[in-house]
């Protein structure tokens, strides 16, 4: 007599493509996508935002027709966004994707968001309109990298994590700080938001030579320069109902471009300094991946990267 087995449900399998910025990661994914039954996530702060295209190297009406992704087009730029709701509406895609017999596939760089995502985010008061009013005021006031020093002050260990610029990160630090009354780092509770027991193969796309990356990300911008991003941010200048100091309004590129139009600078500056602060995220990016284990690091400039990748996905995924 045959004795019924229990059967084993299959474990969760997610992939990830991140790396530093220019390097091909959309392209390599959408040529996974090819093979591979996957579902396309993005993990890039600005294409959440339905008007940052070009910017953002957002792909095309015409690929998002062939290949969706999720966590693309979410929000107008007049909206803010945060790494929480970003994580649940993430999660609630991967486990869509797994439900439906496919590979969840994670692509993007905004490294504090892929973080959060696979390690789960400490449990925050939600955010309080009146208190950022007041935060944002004093940034403008006494500048953010003053206000950088002040979080030093109360949560050094916070204030390591967070570049002395960005003023969306510093504002809700000091927000958490002044609504607990604690650092960040004494809140213990923590949400998860992948499947439990969920295998996760975590790739990272680079360039040997860093004068190669240097020069993909300039002649990146330059292609988005003759793609029309410059007319892409001044139709949001033209917007009276869109500030310069809206988060989204702070990425790379879009920052630069709207100091040009506003007469602040000239156009060789402009593309200097967002090509400079290309690096400078590259170079944050490649810092964060190099402290994290279990990564699969990739030659982003290796002629068969996608034969690779495929062949390597065949023999870790059942």
């Amino acid at each position: 007599m045959v004795k019924n087995q229990k059967s084993v449900a299959p474990v969760p399998q997610i992939v990830v493509i991140t790396g530093p910025t220019g390097v091909g990661k959309t392209s390599l994914a959408i040529g996974l996508a090819r093979r591979f039954p996957v579902s396309l996530i993005s993990v890039d702060s600005g294409q959440i935002y339905r008007e940052l295209d070009i910017g953002t190297a957002k792909p095309d009406s015409r690929v998002l027709r062939e290949f969706p992704h999720a966590m693309i087009n979410l929000r107008s730029v007049k909206e803010p966004y945060s790494v929480s709701e970003f994580c649940w509406k993430a999660s609630e895609a991967i486990h869509q994707s797994i439900s439906a017999g496919q590979i969840p596939l994670l692509v993007g760089g905004t490294m504090f968001y892929l973080s959060s995502l696979l390690n789960g985010l400490v449990d925050l008061p939600s955010a309080d309109a009146s208190l950022r009013q007041v935060l944002s005021k004093q940034g403008r006031a006494v500048g953010w990298q003053a206000m950088h020093k002040a979080l030093s002050s109360i949560d050094p260990q916070a204030a390591a994590r967070i570049d002395p610029h960005d003023q969306q990160r510093i504002q809700r630090a000091l927000e958490i700080n002044h609504l607990t009354g604690r650092r960040i780092s004494t809140n213990s509770t923590r949400s998860t938001f992948l499947p439990e027991g969920a295998r996760v193969c975590r790739l990272v796309a680079s360039m040997t030579d860093r004068e190669d990356l240097h020069q993909r990300i300039a002649t990146r911008f330059d292609q988005m320069i003759d793609r029309g991003l410059i007319e892409e941010v001044s139709a949001l200048m033209n917007d009276s109902a869109v500030d310069e100091d809206f988060p989204a309004m702070k990425s790379i590129g879009y920052r630069q471009v709207w100091q040009y139009l506003d007469g602040r600078t000239d156009r060789s500056t402009m593309r200097e300094q967002a090509i400079a602060a290309s690096r400078q995220l590259a170079k944050r990016q490649l810092t964060w991946l190099r402290n994290t284990s279990g990564n699969i690091w990739l030659d982003a400039a290796q002629p068969e990267l996608l034969d690779t990748v495929a062949r390597y996905l065949h023999q870790v995924m059942p």
